[in-house]
């Protein structure tokens, strides 16, 4: 009898901990900064686990039907945390609380697993499945009284065969524990999705943790608590069914909710979300995992300022780390001295969409059908760190088109290590341009790239430009929707850096194009803006010592 136990011990950890990251990686998706969601889920989980192990002494009387009540509401609250999640972040627009309360309401369930299966395991161990007591109350009807007694009257379990059972219960735990971890991001994520694998996740979990207390111990019930478990159990796998069924009409009303009615485009590559809006009437915005990285009505200014300025100097061979939507090696096409431009980007579905869209390709003018594109798809710094030891990798500028470095994911690539890898690839007279997030809402985040900067043997001219548009934010500073308002950064700081200790001269290169937003007393004045926030002595950012927040 102790293997399905140990085998429902196995399923119900794989569910557990696929709850566990699925509410990490939704709050990360959804708040920013992983690693602070990523603490305080597991923080939160680990502690309510403690506490629902203190709480399942109180059902250790009635083990059986206590586990089996716990499993259906851990399958009901952890099948559907990421549809609450979700929800409450498209209508409400927070969900700081609504993870937290999901951790706890997980951890106490989880928690109280193992102690009530300790009980019941122990007790089917000591009540031997065919004595004669048992079968004379059964055929006499008197089942409950004369198998009750035979289960007090049993000799307490050996204390060998006590530790033989926790070593096998967690044993079984942690080894279902990997399998789910495992099966998270490579079966779940990527078959399935957040919000249907967590359904399936909890529909597993309702028929493992009901199957077993309704066939292993079915003795241990009553008339009343079997039929109470059946219907529990069968509600709850109606409504993960029902859930199931309408996810995606769920999904889109909440992407409308979030995005708006305008919803073109709605893709799930296998690292991110990308969401088209806009584009018939109008200039297209373009979403990363709910993140605006292109707002087509003032994509422009943004552009303008991270390409043209670095174009000052030699410019024949350009390098843009990210950029996968097309819209920096449009400007930098503008040049005719251009003879190769290479994108390294993460994601090759942003890039398919840039080439394929018909909005997004008339934005980007076509640029990855310029013979002089190549596209390499690939981790920037993973990439960078083999192109600084081939001599033909060296380039007159370098772009850096990331989101903002309070995005945790992004940090790496704003560190001090990396900025090193790119300075052994730029030529003696070449030129670095880094997208450093808004100088007036982070300071302390844009000055921080400075120090970075210079710390990895650059000399940095800052700058910054404005006229963003109102109620949009790009990176970890998200859309803010409380009390019904929405405000985003009224700027974007950008920082041009050379090799050596003088700082480059901000300007435009000769045979620039004609530009909408910049021009020679414009840079002067956005370099002053900057100057104005600055902000002294901060340390740099390192792989081992990230120094950004979100």
């Amino acid at each position: 009898m102790r293997f399905p136990v140990l085998a429902v011990v196995f399923v119900c950890a794989a569910c557990g901990l696929v709850y566990e990251l699925e509410l990490v990686a939704l709050a990360s998706y959804l708040i920013g900064d992983s690693v602070t969601q990523a603490s305080v889920v597991l923080s939160v989980m680990v502690f309510a686990m403690g506490v629902g192990s203190l709480l399942a002494k109180r059902l250790r009387c009635r083990a059986a039907v206590g586990f089996g009540m716990v499993e259906a509401g851990l399958a009901l609250i952890g099948g559907c945390s990421a549809l609450a999640l979700y929800a409450a972040f498209a209508w409400l627009g927070e969900s700081r609380y609504v993870v937290v309360a999901f951790s706890l309401a997980i951890g106490v369930l989880i928690g109280a697993e193992i102690p009530l299966l300790m009980s019941l395991i122990q007790r089917a161990g000591s009540v031997p499945e065919s004595g004669a007591g048992a079968r004379s109350g059964e055929r006499t009807g008197a089942r409950s009284g004369l198998a009750k007694r035979a289960r007090r009257q049993a000799p307490p379990v050996e204390p060998d065969d006590a530790a033989g059972t926790v070593a096998d219960l967690f044993a079984a735990d942690y080894v279902g524990a990997l399998v789910g971890g495992l099966a998270f991001p490579f079966l779940l994520l990527p078959w399935l999705g957040q919000l249907t694998g967590a359904l399936v996740t909890g529909a597993v979990n309702a028929i493992a943790g009901g199957g077993l207390v309704l066939w292993v111990f079915r003795r241990d019930l009553t008339a009343r608590s079997r039929a109470l478990l059946i219907g529990v159990n069968m509600s709850v796998l109606a409504v993960l069914a029902t859930a199931t069924v309408l996810v995606d009409d769920f999904e889109e009303a909440a992407r409308r909710a979030v995005y708006g009615d305008q919803v073109r485009v709605a893709v799930h590559t296998d690292l991110q979300e990308v969401v088209v809006t806009g584009g018939r009437e109008g200039p297209p915005d373009l979403f990363l995992d709910g993140r605006l990285r292109v707002a087509g009505q003032d994509e422009y200014r943004y552009h303008e300022a991270l390409v043209h300025p670095a174009m000052k100097g030699p410019h024949a061979r350009v390098l843009i780390v990210g950029g996968g939507d097309g819209l920096a090696a449009r400007e930098v096409l503008r040049y005719s001295g251009v003879s190769s431009v290479t994108v390294v980007e993460l994601d090759p579905g942003v890039v398919r969409l840039a080439r394929t869209d018909p909005a997004l390709a008339t934005l980007n003018a076509q640029a990855f059908r310029d013979p002089r594109v190549r596209v390499v798809y690939a981790d920037a710094f993973n990439w960078l760190r083999g192109a600084a030891d081939r001599v033909q990798e060296r380039y007159d500028v370098v772009i850096s088109d990331l989101p903002d470095p309070g995005i945790t994911p992004s940090t790496k690539l704003y560190s001090q290590e990396f900025h090193g890898l790119v300075a052994r690839v730029l030529t003696g007279a070449g030129r670095f341009a880094v997208h450093a997030g808004s100088v007036t809402d982070r300071p302390h985040t844009y000055w921080t790239v400075d120090a970075t900067l210079r710390a990895a043997g650059f000399a940095t001219r800052p700058y910054s430009a404005s006229g963003r548009t109102p109620g949009f934010a790009a990176g970890p500073d998200r859309a803010d929707r409380h009390s019904g308002t929405e405000q985003g950064p009224g700027d974007w700081g950008f920082l041009l850096a050379v090799p050596g200790d003088r700082p480059p001269v901000l300007g435009l290169a000769s045979d620039a194009p004609r530009l909408r937003s910049l021009g020679a007393g414009t840079l002067e004045a956005a370099a002053r803006r900057a100057e104005r926030a600055r902000v002294p002595a901060l340390p740099p950012s390192t792989l081992v010592h990230p120094r950004y927040g979100s």
